[in-house]
């Protein structure tokens, strides 16, 4: 297999590590690594496949060198700044965060939802926000198999999510000392306000989820409302999904779907227990999906309890998992 030179910007952050780490596991044929990080990282040393490397200054000369795809995870700004600098240069870039994810020029994609969408890229490929991504891997299956016409979001998502100071925030609230970060103690405590609060009184977190879901799935007519909150666990959002299908089904098929679409694992057997849980689903790239259910006050209603990583397949692993589809759609 032919391999390919790549640049991880933001290196030395959480998503920026978990992206090293998932690149190495997933066996993603690197020729060469190209590290990048803020001024202030530069000259650290990091370790890739047992090999050091020396972190490079973010700048715009920085994508002269022979790069093929850049995994960026340094903010919003960041990418602002720096994606169209690489693309022009003829990097392909694959942006985690939300500074294109809306861009009509740009594709959003998640690999088991809506991989065709890379056929049309012009070098800059957006990831979807992490509790969009688990959502929509759970969703595209029934929304081909019986169509969606409303979904209500509610989400428990861990502070990682918040990266390293959100994290920090839990860690040395469970020993009792004060929080820096979120604006009250995540310990013992659930914090229904992620990111900054919008004039129609939700989050930019809930109105990502909405407008994600419609873009991803190229439906702008899906009805969609969110509530999104921080809960006191480590790894792994959790979210209740409720969905109102436009053609009736049954319960088996519904239970079939998931056990034959990608990236999802059914964990659906509450009579022995048996559902996804936020420490089974740490540091794995599956979606795990359970109590599956009617919603029994609606037509066509139906309830889903869905888990995945948060730094892994709702950001790292979904953007290799898209470069490995770059390779696979002889697109690079």
């Amino acid at each position: 297999m032919k391999s390919y030179n790549v640049a991880v910007v933001g290196v030395t952050g959480m998503v920026g590590q978990k992206m090293l780490q998932v690149l190495a596991e997933l066996e993603f044929p690197v020729n060469n690594l190209y590290p990048m990080a803020s001024k202030r990282s530069a000259g650290k040393e990091i370790v890739f496949n047992g090999k050091p490397y020396v972190v490079q200054e973010l700048c715009d000369e920085a994508f002269d060198q022979e790069i093929d795809i850049a995994l960026f995870s340094a903010g919003g700004d960041t990418s602002a700044r720096f994606s169209p600098v690489a693309a022009s240069k003829g990097v392909i870039v694959i942006d985690n965060s939300s500074a294109f994810r809306m861009d009509p020029s740009v594709p959003l994609v998640v690999p088991e939802v809506n991989p065709e969408d890379l056929d049309w890229h012009k070098n800059i490929i957006a990831n979807p926000n992490c509790s969009t991504i688990q959502a929509v891997v759970a969703l595209k299956p029934l929304y081909d198999a019986f169509g969606i016409n409303r979904i209500v979001y509610s989400t428990y998502q861990a502070v990682s999510g918040s990266g390293v100071k959100g994290y920090s925030d839990l860690e040395n609230g469970i020993k009792g000392e004060e929080n820096t970060f979120y604006p009250h103690p995540i310990a013992y405590n659930c914090l229904p306000h992620i990111d900054s609060f919008l004039d129609n009184g939700y989050t930019k977190e809930e109105m990502k989820m909405v407008n994600e879901t419609q873009k991803i799935l190229h439906d702008d007519s899906l009805r969609i409302t969110a509530t999104t909150v921080r809960v006191p666990v480590f790894y792994s959002h959790s979210e209740s999904i409720n969905v109102e299908t436009k053609k009736a089904f049954e319960l088996d098929a519904v239970r079939h779907l998931f056990t034959q679409a990608p990236g999802i694992i059914l964990q659906d057997d509450p009579t022995n227990d048996l559902y996804p849980l936020a420490r089974v689903a740490e540091n794995t790239d599956e979606v795990y999906v359970g109590r599956v259910r009617r919603d029994f006050s609606v037509d066509n209603g139906l309830n889903l309890w869905v888990v995945a990583d948060n730094i892994r397949k709702g950001a790292a692993s979904n953007a290799v998992q898209i470069a490995f589809e770059l390779i696979k759609r002889g697109l690079i």
